[in-house]
């Protein structure tokens, strides 16, 4: 139904995904064939497979952003938290009635992104206790993912770390090291969403700033609960003896004394003992 609504005003090839990596090798094959338009329908994985497709061949150069095919979002996935940000409505038959809009209207904007290393992200990325739920919601693939999963998982993270609890030093311009024991870089706000609760971390944070740091010296048990009631909260305002938090940073360096996992908009990456985050203005024009 989607794709015979999209059909009626575009010239349309639709591609299922068959495994991971698929997404972001069409997505690659449409910038070089210089397609105008790449809708991505799904998760918020899917979505980021697609950017770092459209993206591939750009190296994160500015300037070099204006020959990258439009992206349409349709969401597909439990959170979406990029649609979400974007104000793009939940419901896919509803997104696509508003993509078609967008399509008639020549409505769009672009969006800023962040750039952790070579993998893309428009979201959230992070290092550590974050990371580390991702990796254990990653091993119970095949399970429905939702709130209850991610509390579970993070509850268990917490009490019992899968990978211990190496210090990560936080480099930022201008500032001397900080060591800290988790850290979320944010391109967007809210950072995630709890169902239909969103998740504040970096509350001035959007697509038209620089990156947002949250990052914890310490993680009793206070401390934690006292920022994930902040973090529930309306706007919520963070503040905390244990608190590193920035707004609007042009780079973030982040370095493990040994490895540690590393996330990139609620998908695992791997392990990294350092990262460099960029912000990347106007990297990305988005139908809306």
């Amino acid at each position: 139904m989607l794709a015979h609504a999209l059909a009626s005003q575009v010239k349309l090839d639709v591609v299922e995904t068959d495994y991971r990596g698929h997404a972001m090798a069409v997505a690659r094959a449409a910038a070089r064939d210089g397609l105008d338009l790449v809708v991505a329908h799904g998760g918020d994985g899917t979505v980021n497979e697609v950017v770092n497709g459209l993206l591939a061949d750009t190296g994160g150069a500015p300037g070099r952003f204006d020959s990258v095919p439009m992206l349409g979002v349709v969401p597909g996935g439990s959170a979406n938290v990029f649609a979400r940000a974007l104000g793009l409505p939940r419901d896919p038959v509803e997104a696509t009635h508003r993509l078609l809009h967008a399509i008639e209207d020549r409505s769009s904007r672009q969006v800023g992104l962040g750039l952790a290393d070579d993998r893309w992200f428009t979201f959230n990325a992070g290092m550590g206790w974050d990371a580390d739920v991702v990796a254990g919601v990653d091993r119970r693939r095949g399970k429905r993912t939702g709130p209850s999963l991610y509390l579970r998982t993070a509850v268990a993270c917490y009490l019992r770390p899968p990978l211990g609890r190496p210090r990560l030093t936080v480099r930022l311009p201008g500032a001397e090291p900080a060591e800290v024991l988790t850290a979320f870089v944010s391109n967007t706000d809210p950072w995630s969403y709890l169902g239909a609760r969103p998740v504040h971390l970096n509350t001035e944070c959007s697509f038209d700033t620089g990156l947002g740091l949250f990052a914890l010296r310490g993680l009793g048990l206070p401390s934690v609960l006292r920022h994930v009631r902040q973090a529930l909260r309306v706007r919520g305002r963070h503040r905390g003896r244990h608190l590193l938090r920035h707004d609007d940073l042009p780079i973030i360096g982040i370095v493990a004394e040994e490895p540690v996992n590393f996330q990139v908009d609620g998908d695992l990456v791997g392990q990294r003992t350092r990262v460099e985050f960029r912000s990347v203005p106007r990297a990305l024009t988005v139908a809306v």
